[in-house]
């Protein structure tokens, strides 16, 4: 018998309480790798503290977090990001007075081994190791399509744009799973299906993806596994056409045409 496969990410019983709030309570829940994954529900639901809690920016009030099998919970950040998590955040969160260019190569940054010392005098391997890292931002800039703007100041772009130096910045680490938190938030309608077709880019790369996202449209589109959470618990999961159907998440979130 085959070995099962493992997933690239797993949540067990994953809570986050604050004071008398509970922002999570017991997510159990599964990424498998090489599909887009799609975790929705009401505002408050829990989504982004789920987020902060994989990647390091929270710590869990109970319960456990697995990349790969093997326990991430409670580690830094920056410790989640080199083990080859990635993610973008619902606000966008660049550095607006930088250079597109020098907005992703902070995210390449993540990956690299120069010391302060070796930055301070210019090494022969520091050199080397910073014109690695701008070829690969450049690589990234290309991938997302924002090539011919990497010398431009990152707050001077359109938000579509922003949103797309936030993936590019986040794939520079050269992640195994990226986490995207609302991504086509403040998308027109063209630019909403350019992110579909580079979601799905990203995917044949080999890269894994989980989204938050409130497009419904986008999101059973795109998604080969969806997720459900209402006031921080798990109501439903499945695939898209179930997870629609479903009677609970009918009522807690996706409501029925008569509500329209």
């Amino acid at each position: 018998m085959a070995d099962k496969p493992i997933n690239i990410l797993e949540t067990r019983e994953l809570s986050r309480h604050y004071g008398g709030v509970i922002a999570l309570s017991k997510v159990t829940m599964q990424i498998h790798p090489g599909q887009i994954s799609s975790l929705i529900g009401p505002n408050g639901a829990g989504k982004t503290t789920l987020f902060n809690c994989v990647t390091g920016l929270d710590t869990p009030t109970l319960g456990n977090v697995n990349f790969l099998g093997k326990p991430i919970t409670g580690l830094r950040p920056d410790e989640v990001t080199q083990l080859g998590v990635a993610r973008t955040f619902q606000n966008i969160r660049l550095f607006s007075e930088l250079t597109v260019l020098d907005n992703v190569k902070i995210g390449r940054h993540a990956r690299t081994h120069s010391n302060f010392i070796s930055a301070v005098f210019h090494t022969r391997k520091q050199q080397k190791e910073e014109a690695e890292i701008t070829e690969y931002a450049e690589e990234m800039l290309n991938f997302v399509g924002l090539a011919d703007v990497s010398g431009q100041t990152a707050g001077n772009l359109s938000y579509g744009d922003q949103r797309r130096v936030e993936i590019a910045r986040a794939l520079a680490t050269k992640p195994l799973l990226i986490l995207l938190d609302e991504p086509a938030a403040g998308m027109n309608p063209l630019e909403t299906q350019e992110l579909i077709s580079l979601i799905y880019t990203i995917r044949d790369q080999g890269i894994s993806v989980l989204l938050i996202e409130h497009d419904m449209k986008l999101v059973m589109q795109i998604s080969d596994w969806v997720t459900v959470l209402d006031h921080g618990e798990k109501i439903s999961d499945g695939q898209p056409d179930d997870v629609q159907n479903d009677e609970r998440v009918i009522a807690a979130y996706l409501g029925t045409p008569d509500d329209a």
